[in-house]
């Protein structure tokens, strides 16, 4: 598999599962423009690299813009909502239990 071979969708998000494995889980995520504002509260840890695009997340009422190239770490149990998307924005994600 490719990872940058991926077709947007024209509303919200597709997750692809590329990995599972032990205690590990990674998934390809591409955003369109608009994405639904769920706020996620994980029993596991994530890790994330945006591959492609622009992504604001909210977590814990604080606003953090991601560019092409930047990482974050997201604690288990850390409240976090994507709030707005680039159409085409690519993420990886790691998720750790």
């Amino acid at each position: 598999m490719n990872i940058f071979e991926y077709t947007t969708p024209k509303t919200n998000e597709t997750f692809t599962n590329l990995l599972e494995h032990k205690n590990i889980k990674i998934n390809r995520i591409v955003s369109s423009f608009e994405v639904e504002s769920v706020e996620y509260i994980q029993e596991e840890d994530e890790w994330l690299v945006l591959l492609e695009g622009e992504a604001t997340l909210l977590i814990e009422d604080k606003e953090t813009l991601l560019i092409k190239g930047e990482t974050l770490f997201i604690p288990a149990k850390v409240p976090h909502t994507v709030i707005k998307t680039n159409h085409g924005t690519v993420w990886l994600t790691v998720h750790i239990f």
